[in-house]
């Protein structure tokens, strides 16, 4: 769920920045219009991490996804974010 969150708030962030209405966003991120606010509202029933992932390539972005050892071998594993 916090892949799932993450990814959401960048596709937001995007949608934001770029002042796309909801029917916009839906169009490009091709999805129904009515799940782009429930995914945004942090909703994630029925849309899975891989769609959130094609949702951002098919805004423009590269996604990479990265898998390294721990440095924090005291701590539990972490995710991140890296935004372009």
């Amino acid at each position: 769920m916090q892949v799932k969150a993450q990814l959401a708030s960048q596709i937001g962030e995007i949608i934001k920045t770029r002042k796309w209405k909801q029917g916009q966003a839906a169009e490009v991120l091709g999805m129904p219009q009515s799940k782009v606010p429930k995914m945004l509202r942090g909703q994630f029933r029925g849309i899975s991490e891989a769609k959130m992932l094609e949702c951002l390539t098919r805004i423009g972005l590269d996604v990479q996804i990265v898998i390294g050892a721990d440095n924090h071998p005291t701590t539990p594993g972490r995710v991140s974010d890296v935004a372009a």
